[in-house]
């Protein structure tokens, strides 16, 4: 008598699963969709070898039913390593690699074949079973060979999973070999003692492993949405430029999503970010492109098309498009969306995993809504995205060859009609990329803490320069440094420069130090401690670009401050009559607190001559002056006399 308590079991199990594979809705994306037919005809084996055994174990001497129910498992039984090869090529994505080699292909399909041929000719060759009234079902002489195909499938799974392990986490590796080899040790022990029906158990215990290690929707799913979250944009995206995968990138960004969130407050906001996600979908439906689509946040959507899908992704843009920024009513709100959409083939038009990422961040806020589908590249600046994708190698490049250079722009002083003083600023001129932007620049040293570094280096620069004869020749009253945010967070900052101060012998007089409005506007102990210790050392301070934050002015009047810039922002918009009666006023304000005013951006003498006849003290900009190296800074100054 042969048990079949595995088997019922086994069939109990894969009834779960497959309920849990639909109720978790983990049906989206070929990876799942093979898993999904695996765990079917795991069932439908299941079923067929209860039956087959059942007659086999009460002795029936119905040929036909007996040959039928044994052929039927055999053949969705063995189906099920070439299921699982599928299963490895869907979850690392290389279909497109399989793609392009036939004897892949081949390997792929014919073993499955031979096993297909034998079991559908075997009521003619006898080879693979025979079943007669008076013995019933007994293997035949080639039964063992149609074992052959599941382990040249087995090598190919565990190779595809061992070259490919590094794009798996551990839990997805264990996984993977948890599907191939339970099955085999249960096909291995069946064999030994064919009374055990334990092929099908085996399976389905697989079959839950994988489900609990690598189908967890929470790893990919948006569960506001119902669409692929970050995470799994993130693994895709890093995967196809890995694995050489072209595809056709739909980015959407809702340019006023937090200007809405602030409105409508958080869950409403969050409706209309469904109601979005919606309309993409019933779009993706009509087009049937069988696009990937991808909710990141804050109003940002991914919709990915295969590399052979480009005319359909640019129709679909437009569509897209046209479809949002239709104002329309929603909850009761008038809202006015503002979509960026951008259309980019990977890799031809953004070459890296780093790039694509970096750019879909914020290309809606470095472009004007123009209403029209932007193509990539219209609108990425690959030089850009290269460097600011190497910054941190750049800078750490600088630093260790101290490549770094200072550069000086000139003040001119209206009341003494001289150049009194200068702004340090900081250039990279890197021997692979050129010029690195301080718009780059500075925010990846804040990020990556290297600006403490460069800082550093800044001001020990400029105090050579301070203390050297060539600086007092120019009869020059001091110098200023900008201090970052960070910087200014930083608790051994006092310290630092005054022992800096200290070692060039720099008299505190001859430097003025510069804060940003932004910077102004934290209220942190640790900064205003470093801005307190050094006011009391005898070092000045300014606040650099006021009018561009939204600083508390209580806490700009509680700073040891000496001097206001005003922003260059100011200046363009001089011939405004509301923005001229703002600036006598902020002028007349400031002067009354005994502070001094920089004018910046000066590039006529129109204004040099409207910003003078104002009271300011200091105009700088390129109408004197732009930022020049030490060398060339002497010689102008010198010359200005």
């Amino acid at each position: 008598m042969k048990n079949i308590s595995f088997d019922i079991a086994g069939l109990i199990l894969l009834c779960v699963l497959f309920g849990s594979i639909v109720f978790r809705k983990m049906t989206k994306g070929t990876a799942n969709r093979v898993f999904l037919f695996g765990v079917v005809c795991a069932i439908v084996a299941s079923c067929a070898d209860i039956w087959a055994t059942t007659i086999d174990n009460a002795g029936s001497s119905n040929v036909f039913s007996i040959s039928f129910f044994h052929t039927l498992f055999l053949i969705v039984h063995n189906i099920n390593p070439p299921l699982q090869v599928f299963f490895v090529i869907s979850l690392l994505d290389i279909w497109h690699k399989i793609d392009r080699h036939l004897s892949l292909k081949i390997l792929l399909v014919v073993p499955y074949a031979y096993t297909f041929l034998a079991l559908i000719t075997n009521p003619f060759t006898h080879a693979i079973f025979t079943v007669d009234a008076q013995n019933g079902y007994q293997h035949s002489w080639a039964f063992y060979s149609i074992y052959v195909p599941m382990a040249i499938y087995l090598v190919v799974d565990s190779a595809l999973i061992i070259c490919y392990r590094k794009q798996l986490k551990l839990r997805k590796v264990i996984s993977l070999f948890t599907l191939s080899l339970l099955p085999l040790i249960t096909v291995g022990i069946h064999l030994v003692i064919p009374s055990q029906r334990l092929e099908c158990f085996g399976i389905a215990v697989a079959m839950m492993f994988v489900s609990v290690g690598i189908q967890r929707p929470e790893d990919y799913m948006d569960t506001s949405t119902g669409l692929f979250k970050l995470s799994a944009y993130a693994a895709d995206m890093k995967r196809n430029f890995t694995n050489d995968k072209h595809v056709n990138v739909v980015m959407l960004n809702i340019g006023n999503m937090d200007n809405l969130r602030n409105m409508m407050g958080y869950d409403l906001s969050e409706e209309l970010v469904r109601f979005v996600a919606k309309k993409i979908v019933l779009l993706n439906q009509g087009f049937r492109a069988g696009a990937l689509i991808y909710y990141l946040d804050r109003g940002r959507y991914r919709i990915v098309f295969k590399e052979k899908q480009y005319e359909r992704a640019e129709i679909f843009a437009d569509a897209l498009l046209s479809e949002l920024k239709v104002r329309s009513s929603f909850k009761g709100f008038d809202i006015n969306l503002a979509p960026y959409v951008v259309l980019a083939r990977c890799p031809e038009e953004i070459e890296s995993f780093k790039s694509l990422m970096a750019f879909g961040q914020d290309f809606h806020l470095k472009n004007h809504h123009t209403g029209q589908v932007m193509m990539a590249p219209e609108v990425y600046r690959r030089k850009e995205f290269t460097i600011q994708n190497n910054i941190d190698a750049i800078i750490e490049r600088a630093l260790d060859r101290r490549s770094f250079q200072v550069y000086y722009q000139p003040i001119y002083s209206t009341e003494q009609g001289r150049f009194v003083s200068a702004e340090a600023l900081l250039r990279l001129f890197d021997e692979e990329h050129g010029f690195i932007s301080p718009e780059i620049l500075i925010p990846a040293a804040e990020k990556s803490g290297a600006i403490h570094k460069i800082g550093s280096y800044v001001f020990e620069e400029v105090c050579k320069f301070v203390s050297s004869d060539t600086f007092k020749q120019l009869n020059l009253d001091y110098i200023e440094v900008n201090l970052s945010v960070a910087q200014c967070m930083h608790g051994d900052l006092a310290d630092n420069i005054l022992a800096t101060m200290s070692q060039y012998k720099v008299s505190p007089d001859t430097i003025n130090l510069e804060i940003t409005e932004t910077a102004a506007s934290y209220s942190q102990r640790v900064m205003t401690e470093n801005l307190n210790k050094l006011s009391r050392a005898g070092l000045t301070f300014s606040l650099d670009d006021y009018g561009t934050g939204y600083s508390n002015m209580k806490r700009v009047i509680q700073l040891p401050l000496k001097i206001i810039k005003l922003d260059k922002s100011f200046v363009d918009e001089q011939h405004n009559p509301k923005m001229w009666i703002f600036l006598q006023n902020t002028v007349k304000m400031f002067k009354d607190m005994q502070m001094e005013i920089v004018v910046e951006g000066i590039e006529t003498q129109e204004m040099v001559d409207a910003f003078s006849n104002l009271k300011c003290d200091f105009i700088q900009g390129y109408f004197f002056s732009k930022p020049i190296s030490q060398p060339d800074f002497v010689e102008f100054i010198s010359n200005s006399r």
